[in-house]
């Protein structure tokens, strides 16, 4: 089952005992635990029905026992587990020893005013563990990942309806080149830009530009955009703003090799039909920056962007070796670069 229908079946009642939650995309998860919370249990009983555990530091046979345990003045309980190593692959470095079998036990016969929420932030779970098979097929497994490049523009957009503001057309993708894709980071941005245009205020893409301060790295992003459209002042104001925060040209050097790597790895999985999805998959990064990087790919041969990676080492070397000033070279391989 997918989140959407995860969530559908709460409001309607249907509620697992035991949920499953796993991947990358933590604020979404934690989204959802909150959500969970606010279905299942009231806000007077929460001192008495929410518990926390940490599987860093407790056996996981006591969370069964607390699952067990009939609740106290209260007709639900809910349980959130984090840590929960148990189900990924590789070697648990846990203080604690954990009888998984008391889980699979617990999961033949539920208690029913109990609700276990393990949460663990890893891509992958490792399903051959006998206990990941059981909770796949007798709980709730879900899977959060980082959202598609549309999908994460229509969750901007959402978020900002659900302030009572509205975007002006291109203003959510500006909101993401300039915050990036962590949704934690997006969720905060959004806030402010609608907290100043007030409730049924518009926001402007002048306002986000204004606003939304973009790290070293998204302007670097921005500054290899220009280059690939051309705009070469554009590029080059960036580069100087960069300098102006003290930031190292040797560092800003290795970003731009590091953005044209991409560009080339996307061109080259493009060619041999990947997806958006699985190039993103494959190299590690979000679908939103592999459908930018798409789009600058369509403007570089691959032959040039080689070239451009070979020009790029040698600048490198002729920086950190002292033969070329470090402003002066990169400025001149901008230069070159949109020539």
């Amino acid at each position: 089952m997918d989140v959407k229908s995860a969530i559908k079946a709460v409001k309607q009642g249907e509620i697992s005992p035991v949920y499953l939650l796993y991947g990358t995309e933590k604020y979404q998860m934690n989204e959802f635990a909150s959500f969970l919370v606010e279905q299942t249990i009231s806000k007077d009983e929460l001192d008495f029905a929410l518990v926390h555990y940490d599987l860093a530091d407790t056996p996981l046979q006591e969370v069964i026992e607390e699952a067990e345990m009939v609740p106290f003045m209260v007709p639900r309980k809910l349980i959130l587990v984090r840590d929960a190593s148990v189900f990924t692959a590789g070697k648990d470095h846990a203080k604690v020893e954990h009888r998984v079998e008391s889980l699979l036990e617990y999961m033949k016969n539920p208690a029913e005013y109990s609700v276990i929420v393990f949460i663990v932030n890893n891509e992958k779970l490792d399903e051959r563990k006998k206990v990941v098979k059981t909770i796949k097929n007798g709980g709730m497994l879900l899977s959060f990942m980082p959202l598609g490049s549309e999908d994460l523009l229509k969750w901007v957009g959402k978020r900002v309806k659900e302030q009572g503001c509205a975007l002006e057309e291109g203003a959510a993708e500006i909101i993401v080149r300039n915050a990036g894709t962590q949704l934690q980071t997006l969720a905060a941005e959004i806030e402010k830009l609608c907290l100043y245009a007030g409730r049924g205020g518009i926001i402007h893409t002048e306002i986000v530009d204004q606003m939304i301060a973009r790290n070293t790295e998204q302007n670097v992003f921005a500054l290899v955009e220009d280059i690939a459209n051309l705009r070469v002042d554009q590029a080059l104001a960036i580069f100087y703003e960069l300098l102006k925060q003290k930031e190292e040209p040797i560092k800003i050097a290795a970003l731009i090799a590091r953005q044209f790597r991409i560009i080339l790895q996307v061109k080259d999985l493009g060619s041999q039909s990947y997806s958006q999805q699985q190039i993103a998959s494959q190299l590690g990064l979000h679908p939103y920056a592999v459908k930018i990087a798409g789009e600058q790919a369509r403007k570089f041969q691959a032959t040039q962007l080689k070239q451009i990676l070979t020009r790029l080492a040698t600048l490198d070397y002729q920086m950190k070796t002292g033969a070329i000033d470090k402003v002066l070279g990169l400025e001149l391989f901008l230069l070159k670069l949109a020539a």
